[in-house]
């Protein structure tokens, strides 16, 4: 009586078509987390304009200033030491923020703001425009 053997295993055609799913899978979740992650980015330099904004203000109560614009120096005593904005006027993409006079929002630096068009409309920087 002949011996066979039988193995289990998956054949190439079966491993190849796994492939391929995992494959269209990524190529679908890749772009939703890329464009995750510049909204991200976008977030913490609104964040940031918000930090600066309120700094601007305790500088102008404190040195009774109203229309005026400080230096990113001037406002640094208001940050907390150790923090990016403690660290320097730069944002994530390495350009400086608009401190703007005292009496006007700042604002992000324009190259920055067309890095992130693609995913952050004038809207989403509202009122830091």
């Amino acid at each position: 009586m002949p011996t066979t053997r039988k193995t289990k295993a998956f054949t190439l055609v079966e491993i190849m078509v796994v492939v391929a799913i995992i494959a269209l899978l990524a190529s679908l979740a890749v772009p939703g987390f890329l464009r995750a992650r510049k909204r991200s980015l976008g977030t913490v330099m609104k964040n940031d304009l918000r930090w600066i904004d309120s700094a601007k203000d305790q500088y102008a109560i404190e040195y009774q200033k109203s229309n005026l614009t400080p230096s990113f120096e001037d406002l640094t005593p208001y940050f907390k030491s150790g923090t990016r904005l403690g660290l320097g006027n730069s944002d994530l993409f390495g350009s400086s923020y608009i401190i703007n006079n005292l009496s006007t929002l700042p604002q992000v630096n324009g190259v920055t703001k067309a890095a992130l068009l693609d995913v952050l409309d004038d809207a989403f920087w509202s009122p830091f425009q």
